[in-house]
Formats: structure tokens, C-alpha cells, sequence
């Protein structure tokens, strides 16, 4: 019998929780097929979360966003500090979290690559250009807006994001919510907005409902590049919200070529790998049988229209 999360609030429907199909393609393929998403209860390593954290809230620390005298791993953010990307200050963390060999290394977790290799009946291509998100509690002007990954992404339709908390991510933190079925009508059109990507979607006037819920460490989302998604408001008064985007399609689809390239390209691959103690995922990608794609013209003219939109104000949540 499948589960659910019986908890969500008012407006927001529980996720179906997919645990069940993780051995059965068929299940999987007819799920995703149907939602645009799934989402499983531990499914990515917790010791590999969990050093990924450690990863990351080092470099908080460094940068003076602790709260002092706290313990490093519980994320709680120093009074008065709110960085948000592409800022000077916040780049120059996030430019050296880009570089962290856990952090990569995640990507490659073999309970998620299992259960894509299911998914698409061949062999999953983890995209290089991993990202990263640091959401400072009650920066709420911020919170990304409802928006589709594909108009971010292009290559492959079927490129699939996993999003995937580093530690447990309750509603109250900022965890994300989907759209079930919004995969099925193609691109839609976008306004600017605050938070990342910098453009959003209406949904106001949208038929589809609302999926979320509380993610525990190991729990993982995984959706369909059209699938419209947003992340809730980090409404806890002292906490970092840190999580993950990694993304994958099959090994025979075209992909875009910026999708091999480090998030926003400041910074080389060589310069990333620098002081990586291992070779494993270095370049994984340079001897396999890639086939790429160019732009797709329905993305170019949603941008174009979008250039000429008011953005939105308040909150984007």
C-alpha cells in the first residue's frame, strides 16, 4: 500500500511517498509519468549528508555566519547576517563550497542512481553543474518562486533535479513543494521575481494542487525538469535551511553543454579539483557518448517576454 505523509498543511497535499517502487521500474516510470515527481523517505547515504554538511557549515563559520558559541552542525545563524546569491559576500562562500569533494561526491550517491537507472531503463548522466543553496531564516523576499528548472536547464525535457536536504527540513525550515501533473503543458510563461533564478510563475490561476511535507536526513525529491516547484518561506528565527540541487537525464539524450560547466562559471574545473584527495568523479563525464543539444526557441521567447515584465513584489513564496 503506498504511504503518505499525513501531516501537510491546509492547501498543500501530503507527497506519495514512492519507497515501494524503488524496485520496480514499471512503478516508477507510470508515478513520474503521472505526478512529475518522487519522493522517497532515506534514500541518499546519511554519514555522506552529513559530511557534506560539515562541508559546508565549515565555511559558514569561517565566514562569520554562526551564531558564536554554538555548535557548527546545528546551522544556527548569527544575529543580523543575511546573504543571498549572487552577493560579493555570499559568492565568496559559495565560490569555495563549489570546491568541495563531498559535496560532488554526493551526486554520485548509489541509492539515488539506482533508482534513476530504474527510472530511465539505461544509464543515468549525473550533470556536472552541481548547486547548492544557504537560505538565511526570515529572508523571506527571497524564498524562490514557483518556477519550472527546464527554462534553467534546456537540453532533455527529461532531466530530473534531486532536491535533497542536508539534515532533517521541516515546512517551518523552507523545504519544497511540487506541482503534481503541471509537467504536462510545456513551458509556461515567467515574470521577474526575487530568489534564485530570478523569474516565477503565476500559479494562482493553475488546476493542479499543491504536494510537500516535512523531509527527514536521507529524504530526497526527485522531478521532472517541467514540473513547477517553489520552496517555502525559512520561517524559524535562528536556523540555516542548506540543501542541494543535483541533476540527471539518460546517457542518450542530448544535454545542454552549460550543464557541464561549474554554477556560474567563475571558477575552472581545474581549479575546482584542486585539492581533491581522490580521482573518482573527476571528469566523469569526458569519455562517455554524449550527444548535445542547442537552445530551444520556446525558451528564448519566454525570456524575451519575461525582460519586459514587472517583478513581483513581497514575498515569493
Amino acid at each position: 500500500m503506498n504511504d503518505t505523509d499525513q501531516n501537510s498543511p491546509e492547501g498543500i497535499l501530503p507527497f506519495l511517498i514512492s519507497n515501494d517502487a524503488t524496485d520496480d521500474p514499471n512503478k516508477l516510470r507510470e508515478r513520474m509519468r503521472r505526478d512529475g515527481y518522487l519522493f522517497f523517505r532515506g534514500l541518499i547515504s546519511a554519514a555522506d549528508i552529513r559530511r557534506t554538511r560539515a562541508e559546508i557549515l565549515a565555511l559558514c563559520a569561517g565566514a562569520g555566519w554562526l551564531a558564536p558559541g554554538t555548535e557548527p552542525n546545528e546551522g544556527i545563524a548569527a544575529p543580523g547576517i543575511a546573504s543571498t546569491e549572487p552577493q560579493p559576500d555570499y559568492m565568496a562562500v559559495y565560490n569555495p563550497l563549489l570546491r568541495g569533494e563531498a559535496f560532488n561526491a554526493l551526486a554520485h550517491d548509489s541509492g539515488l542512481l539506482n533508482v534513476l537507472e530504474g527510472l530511465f531503463g539505461e544509464a543515468p548522466l549525473p550533470h556536472a553543474r552541481n548547486i547548492a543553496r544557504i537560505i538565511f531564516p526570515q529572508n523571506t523576499l527571497h524564498t524562490t518562486p514557483s518556477h519550472q528548472d527546464y527554462l534553467h536547464i534546456q537540453g532533455t525535457e527529461e532531466t530530473y533535479t534531486a532536491w535533497i536536504p542536508l539534515g532533517d527540513c521541516p515546512r517551518s525550515l523552507g523545504s519544497l513543494v511540487v506541482m503534481p501533473g503541471s509537467h504536462h503543458s510545456g513551458v509556461y510563461s515567467v515574470q521577474k521575481a526575487h530568489g534564485a533564478g530570478g523569474v516565477g510563475i503565476d500559479t494562482d490561476a493553475l488546476p493542479f494542487p499543491w504536494a510537500g511535507g516535512d523531509f527527514a536526513e536521507g529524504d530526497a525529491l526527485l522531478f521532472n525538469s517541467l514540473t513547477i516547484h517553489k520552496a517555502l518561506p525559512n520561517l524559524t528565527p535562528d536556523r540555516l535551511r542548506l540543501s542541494v540541487d543535483f541533476r540527471y537525464q539518460p546517457l542518450s539524450h542530448p544535454i545542454a553543454p552549460s550543464s557541464l560547466e561549474p554554477h556560474h562559471q567563475q571558477q575552472t574545473w581545474e581549479e575546482i579539483y584542486a585539492d581533491w584527495k581522490s580521482d573518482l568523479f573527476k571528469y566523469y563525464w569526458r569519455d562517455l557518448p554524449l550527444t548535445y543539444a542547442g537552445s530551444d526557441p520556446r525558451v528564448t521567447a519566454v525570456r524575451e517576454a519575461a525582460l519586459s515584465s514587472p517583478r513581483t513584489e513581497g514575498e515569493t513564496t
